[in-house]
């Protein structure tokens, strides 16, 4: 399946009629999405955040494990599966690094979260994640992967994309109050 394609038959159609909208928050692990997403939940009532890397762990939607990484593989189509009718009513926040493999119709805004690369740093250090892991990452936000990825998979798609800065409380606060108004 080419990134952003429709994954299933009904998959068009059932997004089309969504009542409330579905955000995508995504960026380089570190950037804040998760803290983000739960925010802006908390600040819109009528939207709930999607954690999908929760969801690989907790549902084992992976095939894989990355001993060096120290992570899971994600399988795209047993995430997309899952994700589906979550998605279907809308309202949903969901977070992730990845965007590539979602379908360019389920999601009516795209926010790229940044950072800059010290604070990337010292948040990646908190999570006692290992040094190679941390610059691969580093470098991700550097050539700003997941935003590339994300432009690249919903460049078709009605949907905005949005790039925010997320290094304070502060950009946090503003960038909640900006998709919020959306």
């Amino acid at each position: 399946v080419a990134p952003g394609a429709p994954r299933g038959p009904r998959a068009r159609s059932a997004m089309a009629g969504r009542r409330r909208p579905n955000v995508l928050v995504t960026g380089t692990p570190g950037v804040g999405k998760t803290t983000f997403a739960e925010a802006l939940a908390q600040a819109a009532p009528g939207l709930r955040h999607v954690e999908v890397s929760r969801l690989v762990k907790d549902k084992k939607l992976y095939r894989e494990w990355d001993d060096e990484m120290d992570c899971s593989i994600f399988d795209e189509e047993l995430v997309c599966d899952e994700l589906e009718p979550m998605l279907e009513e809308g309202g949903c926040v969901v977070d992730f690094h990845s965007a590539g493999f979602l379908q360019d119709d389920w999601f009516d805004l795209i926010v790229c979260l940044r950072a800059d690369t010290s604070v990337l740093y010292s948040r990646l250090e908190r999570r006692h994640y290992p040094a190679a892991k941390i610059q691969g990452n580093v470098e991700a936000e550097i050539f700003q992967t997941c935003l590339d990825e994300a432009r690249e998979a919903f460049e078709e798609a009605d949907a905005e994309i949005w790039e925010l800065q997320h290094d304070t409380q502060e950009q946090l606060e503003a960038g909640v109050e900006r998709v919020r108004a959306f």
